[in-house]
C-alpha cells in the first residue's frame, strides 16, 4: 500500500492540557493492550516531570491543523502524535513514545515527528541517538530505516522481539534528512 498524501499538522511542545490526549494515543499503541515487561509507562504519567523540566529531555504532540475551530472536546482529538527524547548519558538521546493515531498512520506524521526530535537532538549537541521497537511494529522499522538508524541488537521481552536501533549524528552520510 503507498503512502496516502501528507497531512496539515503542526508540532508543538508538550503542555499539561495534552496530558490524556498523550495517555490515550500512548494506550492505544500497545502491544496487545498490555505494558511489556521493561516498560512502567510512568513517564507518560507525568509527561511533564519526564521530559519538560531538563533542558536535554522534551515531549512533543503533533497536532491536525482543524479546517474549523475545534470545540474543546473536539480539541483533544486533534493531537494525532507524539514523540519524546531523553538524555541519559553523555552525547546520547533516546527517542521514546513515538505514536501516531492509527486512522492517520502513513500520512507523514511520523517523519515529521522524528525530523522534529532529530533536530532538538542535533542542537542539543548529542552524538548518538537511540530508540527501541518490538518486532511487530514493521512500519516503525521502515520509518526508522528512512532516517539511517541502524539495527544493533535484539533482545527477547516477554516472549516478543525487542530491537534496538542507533543513529550516529556525526557520521556525515548518516545525518538525518531535513525537510524543505
Amino acid at each position: 500500500m503507498d503512502d496516502l498524501p501528507d497531512i496539515p499538522i503542526n508540532i508543538r511542545s508538550f503542555c499539561k492540557e495534552d496530558l490524556s490526549a498523550c495517555k490515550l494515543l500512548y494506550r492505544d499503541g500497545l502491544l496487545g493492550g498490555q505494558l511489556a515487561e521493561n516498560d512502567t509507562g510512568l513517564d507518560i504519567d507525568d509527561i511533564d516531570a519526564a521530559y519538560m523540566r531538563d533542558p536535554g529531555n522534551h515531549f512533543w504532540v503533533a497536532e491536525a491543523k482543524p479546517s474549523a475551530k475545534p470545540s474543546t472536546d473536539e480539541a483533544a482529538e486533534q493531537i494525532v502524535g507524539m514523540i519524546g527524547v531523553q538524555h541519559y548519558e553523555d552525547g546520547v538521546g533516546e527517542i521514546r513514545r513515538l505514536r501516531v493515531r492509527h486512522n492517520m498512520r502513513r500520512k507523514g506524521i511520523g517523519s515529521k515527528l522524528i525530523e522534529h526530535a532529530l533536530r532538538f537532538c542535533q542542537e542539543h549537541n548529542y552524538l548518538k541517538i537511540t530508540l527501541d521497537t518490538f518486532m511487530e511494529r514493521e512500519p516503525a522499522m521502515k520509518l526508522f530505516e528512512k532516517f539511517h538508524f541502524r539495527h544493533s541488537r535484539t533482545k527477547m521481552v516477554g516472549g516478543k522481539e525487542l530491537l534496538y536501533f542507533y543513529l550516529d549524528l556525526y557520521s556525515r552520510d548518516q545525518r538525518p534528512r531535513q525537510s524543505p
